[in-house]
This record gives C-alpha cells, structure tokens and sequence, in this order.
C-alpha cells in the first residue's frame, strides 16, 4: 500500500518535519514491513511560465515547429536560474496559444527519466528550456500537447514553482499490508495505525452524517441471492447514488493526479479517477455506471448456466453459477467486487453517472477473482473485508467530488439500503489470558487502553472483559486475536526473548532419519534435488501411477490452484518430467534430479473428506482423530530419480558419456546403501517404460519399485531429447523394511578369497533369481556377489545363456582355504541347479 504524505496528513498529525523513513519506523512499530519510498524524478528549476509571443516555422523533414518566447519571472526579473524573465524556447507541441500560462523545465532542471535540461541548439535556434506536457513530468500518459494549467483550473502567478503547485513534491511510503488487515490499504486505515504508534491525532474521515438522506427515493436497487453460496449471501449492502450533468471532459486537478500516482493508481479522467480517489481514501471500493446505458433498475444475483459478460478489459467471460453479479434488464453489466462491464462503462460521453458502494461477501468475491484469474484493486479490498459501515459515506463522497471537479448535481434520494443483518458478537477476553499468552504482565488498565484504541468496545463481564470489535476490523474474531492486539499496540519490544526447553530423549524418528540419510547420499552423489507441487492431471497418474497404465482412483481437488491439474499425484515421475522440460528449456541438458516427497493412493470406491475438522482451541479424542485419519486416503513417501543428457561432460582426453540403465540403477544402490538394505532388480515392463530396459525392485521378496528408461515418445511429449531414465521407489517401505537403524558392521582383518562361476541357464530365467539361488546356497562365508557378464551366442545351447558371477568369501576369525571358498560356491551352484537347472559352464 502507497501512502503520500501529504493524503496521510489530513487525517493524522504528522509533523511537517518527518521523514518518509520515520513514517516507515512508526507503522513497523506496528506490525506492518516497510517497503520502499517513492518520489517525483524532478529537480527545479520548474516554474509556471507565460507564452508571450511565438513564430511557427515549417521544417524541411515536414514538422512545424514553434520558436516561443516564453516569460519565467514577473516584469524584468531575473528566473529562477538565474538567466533573464524570457528564455526563447523551440517547442513541437501547437495546442497552446499566447497568454497560456504553462509549466517551463529552465536549464539545470531534471525531469524523469531521468532527463537532464540544458541550453542546446536544435532547429536553428538555442532553446533556453522546454515547455513540459503530463507525461514528462509524470503525471500521466498525456504527451499529445503540452501542458495548460488553465486546464486544470490553476492560475498561477508568472515564476511560481510548479513542482509545489501542481503536488509534485510529495513523497509516498510503501508498506506491506497482510491479508488479514485489509482495513489498512487506505489512507483512513494507516492513518489510524499511525495514530497508534505515535500517539498523534487522527481524524476519521468516514465520521459524517447521513441522516438527510432519503432512502427509497432514488434508483431501484434489490438484491435476489435466494440460494446464498455456503449459506453466506453475496451483497449486504448496496448503495446507489446519482450525479447528473456531469462534464467528463474537465481536467482532474493536479494534486489528484499527483496523489493517485505515488498511490501507484494512472490517472484515467476525471470521472474514474474520483472513484479510485475515494477508494484510496476510505478503503470502499466504487464502481460508476453511464446511467443513460443503463436499463431499468439494477438487481444483485448470482450468475445462470450460460451467462457470459465483457467486462472492462475487453474479454468475453463465461460466467460460473457462484459468480455474484451487477445486472439490470439487459443482463450482467458487473461482475460484483471484481470489475465492471463494458457495456455500462464511464466515457467521454457520460452525462449522468450511477454510483454504486456496496458490502458483498469476501468469500465470493475471492472465488470469482481467482475463478476468472482477474484481480483489482477492488476485488483485492472486498475478498480482506471492507468497513460496512462507510459505503454510504463513500457514495456520498464520490458524488460531492464530482459535483465540484465534473460540474454534475446530485440526486437528493439513493437507492439500495442494508440486505443483511449486520452484527459483531462481543467477544470474552477472560483476565490473565493475555498475559499467559504473550508472555507478558499487562495490567488491567493497559489491556482495555489499547483495546479501545484501534476501536473496540470494552465492557468489564465474568472472568474479564466482553469486547465488541469495531465494524473495520474483521480479523479481530477471537480471544487470541485480541490478545494479539494488546501486544500490538503495547508494543512487541515488551516480549521477552526466552529460549524454549526442548524435552529431553526426544529427536529424529527412524523413518526421518532413514529420509534424511536417503537424501544426503544422493546429494552426494552429485543429484540435485528439485521438489515439486503434488498436482497432476488424471492422465499423468494413470500412465505413471500404475504399472500397466489402467486407470486407478485418484484424489481430486475441491479447489485447485490449476483448473488443469486437479489431481493428486500417484508417482513423482510426472514432476520430475515438468522439471526436466523447464531446465532444458533453459539450457540446462544434463541433469541428475531427485525428489522425495507424497504420493497419494486412494483405495477404489472410498469417499474421503467427509470428517469434520474439530475446533483448534480443544485437543481432539482418539475418536475424532481416527475418524480424521480414516477421512485422508493413503499418503507414501516416494524417493525417485530421473537422468538425461550426460553423465560425464566431454572434456580433454575424455569423450562424453550419455547417462543410461547403468546410472540410475547406481542410484538405485546408493538409495539402498544408505536405507540398510539390499535391493534386487528382475526385468519387468511399466506401460511409461521402454520394455526392454525396465526392471522392478525388490528388497527380500517385497517389490519396493521400479527403475527404468522412459519410452521415446514419453520423453518427447515432455520435449525431452535423448534418452531419459528414472527410477522411484516406496522410500517408507523401504526404511521399513531396513527394520530399524543402520548399524555398520564390523570389518574383518583376515584376507578375502575370490572366486567366479559361470552358469548356464535358460534365457528367460530372471539373473536375479539366479543371484538370489547362490546367495541362499554359498551360506555366511560368502562376503559379496556380483554379476560380471550376461553371454548369450555361439557355444551354448540355443535358449540359455551364460551368467557370470564374481564372488568373494572371508571369515571373521581365520583366513580361508581354498577348499573352503570352492566348498561354499559349490553349495550355492547346487541350489541354482536345483532351483534352475543350472550347469557350471567349462
């Protein structure tokens, strides 16, 4: 939120001699985080100067220029820079006549840009100056002409510092204002917060009287929310004021202008620049309406199947049923609290002007904001909670500014009035609760002080005080909230820094610490991990999510941040894939990611959600929190991996070398080392996976997932080149199965024995199982096993093929014969025998 200086100061002392970073100081005080500081790029000398005389010449590229005599101080007195009353100046602009008093820019000015001023020669003249339009000076987009301060009403005396006169002297402070304090983005909210900093006087400028008003007497306004969304109806409050004869062509003023600039506002004539004045200014939002586009009176309602509006933007918007609506007989002309239509907007044309302030629900209008991916300034106050108590009062502001800068008249009656109740429940603050939450001993005295300072009403009740929050402060809804404020305007210097005690014996669960020992391995294995959202599309989990592609259950959202991604994620690999695609996108071709996190796994024909969440203030019973769980579906964490491009860069003496089945199943190794266990990989197909360098993973008989290159076509859908491998694995099941800590085993100081083994089998069996028969048969001696060399072609039989194994044997309390290594192998090639019918191969 921007807040000039000058706008702040009507409504709160703040003295002449504060600095824009001692107003930041006083709201940090407060709670809000200073952002920046914004000024006018200008540096005098600028002045208000006089055309006294000018000659048009014709120039040889087709332009006319106008060499001007221009007078810069009164009678023969020297300007402001020094030089004589009248500088000779070349202007290109032909919208201004001799006698117009205008803004002249004298040597050693500088205007935005920034853009220094100087005397220089340019069409055979040495031009003294420069006359200055809108858009030089930054105050608007205007540069068609030059600017007339008798446009904008201002008559000024010859040499008058024009930086003070048209308020391009302020100063605006930016401050971030959090989504539960929306009654601080106005001018009346940080006026009041400054209030409670300083101690200065504020003065609420919504404190106005409108008892004169006539209702019922102006424009027809009803609101038929007859099936409130959630049981909250849309408006409940709506106000409708008319101005007539308005002339939409006068000027705003300069100082307008200059306040809605630094507020970070453009200036878009006079008509629409009032209304976001006000709403600037009070915190009301307000919409005007050509009154004479207008049919028949206006009725707030929700949308209907197939409505569509074109609002202001330009765009055509299908309208959803929950969407709340402006309309009058010829259809939606607003979509409520976001922005109006186009058909009924504010011109050059408009003579007779409807102004609407109205209370709608926050909820509804958040919805539809986001639903339409259409954000305002409007929208952005009502979804924060808007002050019901001053639509009436913005109304009648908006209109009183535009009887006096747009010359219109105003309608004594209004339309509209209140729809729904609208009440504050006090809220108990019981005595001590303060204290115990903050941390600090307020007195009784100084709990209803600063209670009554941002508004609320206290009433001393049982057990402590019954406090009626003010109608600005939607936020304040509960006993902490308050105590919050306390704190707040007290002062958070007052809250002492105390170290909290953890509880002893208590630390990193083995499942966490299985993750933790998981992820460091791979990021030391040169794996960058790249976390991402666990949303989807229901494609991407039935071809990641299953091993066959079939279409299984999955969660969808009630209220995705991606219309296009509603879904939960069954596998990590969709992910991993999208992050893939954007660093490509950027150059980035060799990658090595990882990511852990959930994966959600509903189980067919259950309803999940249907649990009621319990109240914060009281812990939940066993009950509630099985029903709770019951209502969740299934959450695994996932580890899961994915390569491409090179796994080695081309260097000097070294050629590159692509990533492949090899790499991602070292990463398979280094998931197990650091888990505990011992992975097994047997060929399998997956319906996202090449199928012939896909493999499934196990760890003792359990399949714990899978590894594999990603089929041609995947990868390219994801505009992937090259071959793209991945790997994703239950990380929960296999910390599981590790069966707790890992625990280093100790190393032996006796020599080892190494032997290998050629076995023939049958070519379709699994050289996994193979490995599993001699393993099962070489007995303890048996230190390590690992496959060298997979034969299939001349010498063997057709169908088998030859599987070598390197084996090596130690024991802890001697070194081994050679007849002991040859035993144990033996015993191992009989189970393989057995169980394969594998022959030793000569």
């Amino acid at each position: 939120m921007r807040v000039p200086l000058s706008w702040l100061r009507e409504f709160v002392d703040v003295p002449a001699d504060a600095a824009p970073e001692d107003v930041l100081a006083a709201l940090v005080r407060v709670g809000f985080e200073e952002e920046d500081v914004f000024r006018f790029e200008l540096q005098g000398p600028i002045v208000v100067g006089e055309v006294v005389d000018f000659v048009e010449e014709p120039q040889s590229n087709g332009k006319t220029i106008r060499w001007c005599q221009v007078r810069v101080a009164p009678g023969s007195e020297v300007a402001a820079d020094g030089g004589p009353a009248v500088h000779g100046v070349v202007c290109g602009a032909r919208n201004f006549f001799v006698g117009d008093k205008v803004v002249v820019t004298l040597p050693g000015a500088v205007l935005p840009g920034p853009f220094p001023i100087a005397a220089r020669k340019t069409y055979g003249h040495v031009s003294d100056g420069m006359i200055a339009s809108a858009k030089e000076l930054g105050l608007g987009d205007e540069h068609s002409g030059i600017l007339r301060l008798v446009e904008l009403g201002i008559d000024a005396p010859v040499g008058t510092d024009a930086i003070a006169l048209l308020g391009l002297d302020d100063v605006a402070v930016d401050i971030n204002v959090t989504p539960d304090r929306g009654y601080a983005l106005s001018i009346r909210g940080v006026a009041r917060e400054y209030s409670h900093a300083t101690g200065a006087a504020f003065r609420d400028p919504a404190l106005r009287t409108t008892d004169d008003l006539e209702p019922g007497s102006g424009f027809a306004v009803a609101v038929d929310d007859v099936a409130p969304i959630r049981g909250r109806v849309g408006a409940s409050e709506f106000v409708a004021r008319v101005v007539r004869d308005v002339d939409p062509t006068k000027p705003t003023p300069a100082w307008m202008v200059a306040r809605l600039t630094l507020a970070g506002i453009r200036s878009l004539g006079i008509l629409i620049d009032i209304t976001n004045y006000v709403m600037i200014e009070l915190g009301q939002p307000i919409h005007g309406y050509d009154l004479d586009k207008l049919t028949g009176g206006i009725t707030v309602r929700r949308a209907t199947p197939g409505e569509s509006i074109e609002t202001l933007d330009g765009k055509v918007r299908a309208l959803h049923v929950e969407d709340l609506l402006i309309t009058d007989e010829s259809g939606p002309i607003g979509l409520a609290g976001v922005m109006g239509g186009g058909t009924t907007e504010m011109s050059g044309t408009t003579r007779n002007v409807l102004i609407e302030a109205a209370t709608f629900d926050t909820v509804s209008i958040a919805r539809t904001a986001r639903r339409h991916k259409l954000p305002s300034e409007a929208s952005r106050r009502f979804e924060r909670g808007v002050d019901p108590g001053i639509p009436f009062v913005a109304a009648l502001r908006v209109a009183e500014l535009m009887v006096e800068y747009a010359g219109g008249t105003l309608d004594r009656g209004f339309g509209g009035a209140l729809f729904a109740e609208i009440s504050t429940d006090a809220i108990l603050l019981p005595g001590g609760f303060t204290d115990g939450l903050i941390g600090v001993d307020y007195t009784a005295v100084e709990i209803v002080a600063a209670l009554e300072t941002i508004g609320c009403e206290v009433a001393e009740a049982v057990g402590g005080w019954a406090v009626l929050p003010p109608s600005w402060r939607p936020d304040l809804t509960d006993k902490w909230t308050l105590a919050e404020e306390v704190a707040r305007i007290e002062g958070y210097d007052r809250i002492p820094s105390v170290l909290p005690l953890p509880p002893s014996g208590r630390g990193l669960t083995v499942a966490q610490q299985g993750r933790r020992r998981v992820g460091n391995a791979l990021a030391a294995a040169g794996f960058v991990e790249t976390p991402s959202f666990p949303f989807t599309t229901e494609e991407a989990n039935d071809l990641h999510g299953s091993a066959s592609g079939e279409h299984l259950p999955s969660v969808k959202l009630a209220n995705p941040l991606d219309g296009q991604a509603p879904f939960l994620r069954r596998s990590l690999i969709p992910g991993l894939l999208q992050i893939a695609h954007r660093n490509v996108s950027r150059g980035f071709t060799d990658l090595a990611l990882f990511e852990t996190g959930a994966v959600f796994l509903p189980a067919a024909g259950v309803v999940y959600g249907t649990a009621s969440v319990p109240p914060g203030a009281v812990r939940p019973d066993a009950a509630t929190l099985a029903a709770l769980d019951a209502s969740i579906p299934p959450q695994h964490r996932h580890v899961a991996v994915l390569l491409a491009g090179n796994s080695v860069p081309k260097q000097p003496g070294q050629a590159a070398v692509a990533a492949d089945l090899a790499d991602a199943l070292g990463a398979v190794r280094t998931i197990a080392a650091a888990a505990g266990v011992s992975i097994d990989v047997v060929q399998a197909e997956r319906a996202a996976l090449h199928p012939g360098r896909t493999g499934t993973l196990s760890v003792a008989g359990t399949e714990v997932g899978y590894v594999g290159e990603v089929l041609p076509a995947v990868a390219a859908a994801s505009d992937l080149p090259g071959r793209v491998i991945v790997a994703e694995l239950d990380l929960d099941l296999v910390i599981s199965l590790a069966g707790g800590n890992v625990v280093a085993e100790t190393l032996s100081g006796y020599p080892a024995a190494t032997q290998d083994v050629s076995l023939v089998v049958a070519a379709d069996v699994p050289a996994a199982e193979v490995r599993a028969a001699l393993v099962s048969g070489a007995g303890e001696l048996l230190e390590s096993l690992r496959l060298v060399d997979d034969y299939r072609g001349q010498g063997l039989p057709d169908g088998t093929k030859s599987l070598t194994f390197a084996l090596r044997f130690r024991a802890d309390d001697r070194t081994l014969t050679a007849a002991e290594a040859t035993g144990a192998k033996l015993a191992g090639v009989a189970v393989a025998a057995e169980r394969f019918g594998a022959t030793i191969r000569e």
